[in-house]
């Protein structure tokens, strides 16, 4: 009888670590629901599979983890409000800015990214600052972190920015010469280019690049804020895992 209440005690300090971690499970595994964007080469359907660079990175952190989650493509600005509004949302690939910080809670890096504005080879514009933009059509996409911080500048929706929700949109009015200036991610600008049969050396001059967006930010993955710290710092532990052990370095190499 000496022992019946350390032990009665140790038993139920074991049950409730384990109820604990199976609730922990649970809640990742039953409530969790992902959004993003078509943004390739980061986040694309291709023949109806969701692809890309940082689609493979978060399912890789999945697998790390053992979470079972399925992801769902739409337009940004919708995948936005949802990640801002709701529990249990994770969002990527998003760019963390001053504006956004507070906004998120922030799991890591999951792609390098940098951001120019774009002009046509022909069309004679140059750029040695921002503000010289001003007298220029932008085209934009709602809500993204490019036309955020356009607006954070001042500039205005209506005025010299024409926002849209699709990147593909941008790329074919800023062929057409429907706008003068193109806010676009590099690697995602490349892409649309080649898609649509041209050649990105040809029909898009990067005329100004754009440090505060791009250089040492990258796109992020980012949890809602009524996420449970828990489920956060499981999911940043599973992408430090995954750095770690040559995982991210061989998906970045397939797409970089």
């Amino acid at each position: 009888m000496t022992y019946a209440l350390p032990r009665l005690s140790a038993l139920l300090g074991l049950s409730f670590a384990v109820l604990a971690c199976w609730g922990l499970r649970a809640a990742a595994n039953d409530e969790i629901r992902i959004v993003t964007e078509e943004l390739p080469p980061y986040n694309m359907t291709l023949d109806g599979k969701l692809t890309g660079l940082s689609t493979e990175v978060v399912r890789a952190v999945l697998k790390e983890i053992g979470v079972q989650a399925s992801i769902q493509s739409m337009p940004w600005a919708r995948a936005y409000d949802i990640a801002l509004n709701t529990e249990n949302v994770l969002i990527y690939s998003i760019t963390r800015t001053a504006q956004r910080e507070p906004l998120f809670k922030w799991v890591g890096v999951v792609a390098p990214v940098d951001w120019y504005l774009y002009a046509r080879p022909d069309s004679g514009i140059t750029l040695s600052e921002l503000d010289d933009a001003r007298r220029y059509q932008i085209a934009t996409v709602k809500e993204d972190a490019g036309e955020q911080y356009l607006l954070s500048k001042d500039f205005v929706v209506g005025k010299n920015l024409q926002s849209n929700n699709k990147y593909a949109y941008n790329y074919e009015k800023f062929k057409l010469g429907r706008v003068d200036l193109w806010i676009s991610i590099e690697l995602n600008a490349r892409y649309l280019i080649r898609q649509a049969g041209d050649d990105p050396e040809k029909v898009a001059v990067p005329v100004l690049k754009l440090p505060d967006l791009g250089e040492g930010v990258g796109l992020h993955m980012a949890f809602s804020p009524q996420t449970s710290d828990a489920i956060v710092e499981r999911f940043r532990k599973g992408l430090e895992t995954i750095r770690s052990n040559g995982t991210y370095d061989a998906i970045a190499k397939r797409w970089l």
